[in-house]
Order: structure tokens, then sequence, then C-alpha cells
């Protein structure tokens, strides 16, 4: 029996030994499945953390770029901003000072235009016979055509002077060459006062109805009364003979000219010509563009054998009126301001007027 029971105990402690063997080997083992479990997650773990470190610092790169696009693009921003305010500024400045100079600039005109109104209403006035300076000095230049300018006509057409081999220096003859009839007979003729109807009427409408764009020889100029009076004297007063009264001004002195050009043309037509005395080259240039503006002629009506001719030596103008008459033609004689003396030879025409100034 005691082996029986020492057998039954070693079984029993066999079996222990066994179970507590069993039970530390599962231990064991499931301690080491353990530590391989957790060494594997760790080491994926670890290789997942270094991917989300190296997508982090990627991210981090773009960030950082877009940052500084960012930064870049803001002081661009910035700058623009600066930019449109600097110009914002200049452009108000600069409207600013236009809008001064604008001010300034009607202020001018306003003055220019009370001053051109009452040069107007002064050159109205003065040349209208109201005032009685200007009245005076008319009467007294109307003495002196009567006197000595009619006087040195008479006796320049009364003189005999025989030729000489220089006709430039002396009177070749002072008869006066055939005309036909529809010129010979002037303004200090009847037929004269048959016109007189006409002048006046074209005179009256350059004052009140210019026409700008009229055809040629037609007056193309705004014609006030200072300048009425001075072509009426010529005609009614002078009969087409003697000096007029400069204006002082050569555009005005032109006008005038003008008109009595294209009355003239309107009373005989291409039968006029006219002859333009001045001393210089730049006076005789003057009077081609006055007259061409003011009549609406063009360069080729000036010439030799056009309807007009520049002249700066007296002699050959005289010659070429004698020719003119000759040939049947009533030439105008324009004698320039400059001119300080009038030589005789022009006086036995029949139609001249020279620009003096009485002032």
């Amino acid at each position: 029996m005691e082996s029986n029971f020492s057998q039954s105990l070693d079984k029993s402690i066999n079996k222990k030994i066994l179970h507590n063997v069993s039970d530390n080997s599962s231990h064991t083992c499931e301690k080491k499945q353990f530590c391989s479990i957790t060494n594997s997650e760790l080491s994926k773990n670890i290789f997942d953390l270094e991917n989300q470190i190296k997508k982090l610092i990627e991210q981090l790169k773009v960030l950082k770029h877009e940052r500084s696009l960012a930064i870049a693009k803001n002081e661009d921003i910035v700058n623009d901003l600066s930019a449109k305010q600097i110009l914002q500024e200049i452009v108000q400045e600069g409207l600013k000072e236009l809008k001064e100079q604008k001010q300034i600039l009607i202020i001018s005109i306003k003055k220019l235009e009370r001053r051109r109104n009452k040069i107007r209403e002064e050159m109205r006035t003065n040349f209208a016979g109201v005032s009685e300076d200007l009245a005076i000095r008319v009467q007294e230049f109307k003495k002196y055509l009567v006197g000595s300018l009619q006087d040195l006509t008479e006796t320049a057409e009364q003189l005999k002077l025989s030729k000489k081999e220089n006709p430039i220096n002396t009177f070749q003859n002072t008869e006066i060459l055939p005309q036909k009839n529809t010129l010979k007979n002037h303004f200090t003729t009847q037929r004269f006062i048959k016109q007189h109807l006409q002048i006046e009427r074209a005179i009256k409408n350059y004052q009140t109805e210019p026409n700008y764009y009229g055809a040629p020889w037609q007056l193309r100029r705004t014609f006030e009364m200072m300048h009425a009076e001075k072509v009426k004297q010529w005609f009614f007063l002078r009969g087409g003979k003697g000096a007029i009264n400069s204006t002082g001004n050569r555009l005005h002195d032109m006008l005038v000219a003008s008109a009595i050009v294209s009355i003239l043309n309107e009373l005989y037509g291409n039968d006029n010509k006219i002859l333009v005395l001045a001393s210089t080259p730049e006076r005789l240039g003057e009077w081609r563009r006055g007259l061409q503006e003011s009549l609406g002629i063009s360069r080729s009506d000036f010439g030799p054998d056009k309807r007009i001719t520049l002249f700066e030596s007296s002699e050959v103008l005289a010659q070429r009126a004698k020719k003119l008459i000759h040939d049947k033609f009533l030439p105008l004689i324009i004698i320039d301001e400059a001119e300080e003396q009038v030589n005789l030879l022009l006086l036995q025409f029949p139609l001249y007027f020279a620009f003096i100034n009485y002032s």
C-alpha cells in the first residue's frame, strides 16, 4: 500500500510538476509571442511615423513656399496700392493745376473779349464820325487832298516832257493813251454817278451780309464801319484818286484795298488790273497773302500777265500801267504805306491810292 501510495504520490507530484511545467511553458510561450507582436508593431509604427515625418516635412516645404509666394504677392499688392495711391495723388494734383489754369484762361479770355468789344465800339464810334477829334483830323485830311494832291495831278497832266535815252530817270510822255469807251469815263464823270448806288449797295452788303465762302474776287472778310468810311471817301470824295489815311494796321489797310478791288471787279470785271507798289519783297509778299485771303483768289492770279502784278519800282509800274491802258485795260495802282514819296509818273493814271499815316 505504501508503494501504491508512494506511486500515487509520485504521480500526483509528477502531474503537478508537469502542470507547473506546462503552465510555465505556456506562460513563456505567450510572453514570447507578445514580445514578437510588440516589436513588429513598433517597427511598423516607426515606419509610419517616419513616413508621416517625411510628409510633414514636404508639407512644411510647401507651406514655406506658399508663405513666400503669399508674402511676395502681398508686397506686390502693397506696392500696387502705393503706386495707385501715388498715381491718384499725381492725377488729383494735375487736375487741380488744370482747373486753376482753366480759371486763369477763362479770366484772360473774358478780359480779352471785353477789350475786343471795347476796341470795336471805339472803332465804330470814332470812325463813324461821332468823335469830334477824328472828325477834325478827317476834315484836315480832306483839305490836304483837295489842295495838294489834286494840284499835283493837274500839274502832272499839263506837263510836256521830252524823251531821253534813259526813260527810267525822266518822264517819257505825260499824254494819256487812248482808252476804250467803257473805261474812259472813270469816277469823275457822269458814269460814276450812275454807279453810285451800285457801290453803296456793295459796301452795305460787305457790312451786313459778309460772305466768307463767296466767289473769287468777292470780299470774304468782316467789314466794319471804319473800313466802309475809307472806301466811300475814296470813291465819292476822291473820285478814285488820292491818299487814304492808314488805319495803322497793315491787315486793315489790306482789307480796305481788297474792298475797293472787289467793287471794281463788279464794275469792270477782268478789264480791271491791279498793280501793287511796295519797297521790299517782304511787303509785297504780305500784300499778296492779304489780297489772296481777303478775295478768295489763288497764286495763279498773281504775275506779269495776270490780274495782279507786284512791283518794287515805280518806274517799271508806270510803264506797265501805260501798256495796260494802251491795251484797253483799266489799271488800279495801290501804293504801300512804306513808300515815303509818290512818283509823279503815277499821278497820270485814272485810278490809284496810297496809304498815308497822318497820326
